[in-house]
């Protein structure tokens, strides 16, 4: 346990000094220093108990890892988040147990958990807290990141990985299918009566190899787009729109997508078709989503596949697939390839040869 507690500790410092070298570090990369810098920090108290009283003290490091976790996500996703001194209070939970594990020297043993001493109060507080910990930041953590996914159908055309967030989406799964290992282990070691150092080593390895994720993903993740998270989950039950508006604004689309074919831009985004149509981005989004019954990713790429339909179904078109996708405006073949089989049920080879075949 004590090796594990040195290389957490090197590590911790080496991802947070790469991230401080990171050019035009913002508020995000500010969060995940600090982040770094203090798992750290617990990585060293864990060496020290180890010195000091042959044994780790209870406390968890994971209620450092929780907020720190729902801060980064935030400062990632939201448009108006700003840091301020007042974040700190997420960590109040984390030092008041250090600082009590510290006082009352209360040993990491499960065995003993519920034994009626002196230091019973401690290990309740330090469970509920633990499993409060876990329960909200997480749960906020999960739907923020889901949110955000789901949000940039409503402003983006093509989205690249590092829009998607996807290293984070593993991590929230990764770190809760963690946790319900560890209480399940927890819960073994309590009412059986058994004392070994699993749990402790379980704990600190998962959160080394978190460590390392955090550091490698952390200094590429650049700015990514942020939408309002709230507008995108409204009802429009009680919309400002009249009937006639609506439909106005329907034709107005359809006909701008018919006749000027701005999908062929693999960058036109909400914000973009907004200007290009003189209409409010919030009226827009109301109507593909309630009218036409298509979030603003679907309905896009939908006209890009009709394109990409009708050259692979063009004899005379000797451009290969690949690029008769990025001229219908798909950043990517991978996108390409995804949205072709998700929309048509084939993959674009597959399409193309059904076509030479009913020739």
């Amino acid at each position: 346990m004590e090796i594990i507690s040195w290389v957490g500790l090197s590590q911790g410092l080496f991802a947070a000094i790469l991230m401080m070298t990171k050019k035009n570090r913002n508020d995000s990369d500010k969060i995940l220093i600090a982040w770094l810098s203090l798992l750290a920090i617990e990585f060293l108290t864990c060496a020290v108990d180890y010195k000091l009283f042959g044994n780790p003290l209870l406390s968890s490091s994971f209620l450092l890892f929780n907020p720190a976790f729902y801060l980064y996500i935030n400062s990632l996703i939201k448009d108006n988040f700003k840091l301020h001194w007042l974040q700190l209070l997420h960590l109040f939970p984390f030092v008041f147990f250090e600082v009590i594990a510290y006082i009352i020297r209360e040993p990491y043993t499960l065995r003993s958990f519920f034994n009626p001493d002196s230091s019973l109060w401690y290990r309740y507080m330090f469970g509920a807290a633990s499993v409060i910990s876990w329960i909200i930041y997480n749960s906020y953590s999960a739907i923020l990141v889901i949110q955000h996914r789901k949000s940039l159908e409503n402003e983006l055309s093509n989205i690249e990985s590092s829009q998607k967030l996807g290293w984070l989406f593993f991590i929230v799964i990764f770190y809760n299918s963690y946790c319900i290992m560890a209480v399940i282990t927890g819960i073994m070691a309590i009412f059986l009566h058994l004392d070994f150092p699993l749990p402790h080593v379980f704990n600190y390895s998962a959160l080394l190899l978190l460590i390392y994720i955090l550091g490698f993903y952390g200094l590429q993740q650049g700015i990514i787009f942020k939408p309002d998270l709230l507008n995108y989950h409204e009802k429009y039950s009680k919309s400002l729109l009249s009937p006639t508006q609506k439909t106005t604004i329907k034709k107005k689309l359809i006909n701008y997508f018919r006749d000027e074919k701005p999908y062929f831009d693999p960058n036109l985004n909400m914000n973009m078709l907004s200007e290009l149509l003189n209409v409010r981005k919030h009226h827009l989004t109301e109507v593909l989503n309630a009218d036409i019954e298509k979030n603003f990713f679907q309905f896009v790429n939908e006209y890009r596949i009709e394109a990409v339909k009708e050259k692979l179904a063009d004899p005379k078109n000797l451009y290969s697939i690949e690029a008769i996708g990025y001229e219908c405006g798909f950043s990517s073949k991978s996108s390409f390839f995804t949205v072709f089989k998700k929309i048509t049920g084939k993959t674009p080879m597959e399409f193309k040869n059904k076509m030479k075949k009913s020739s």
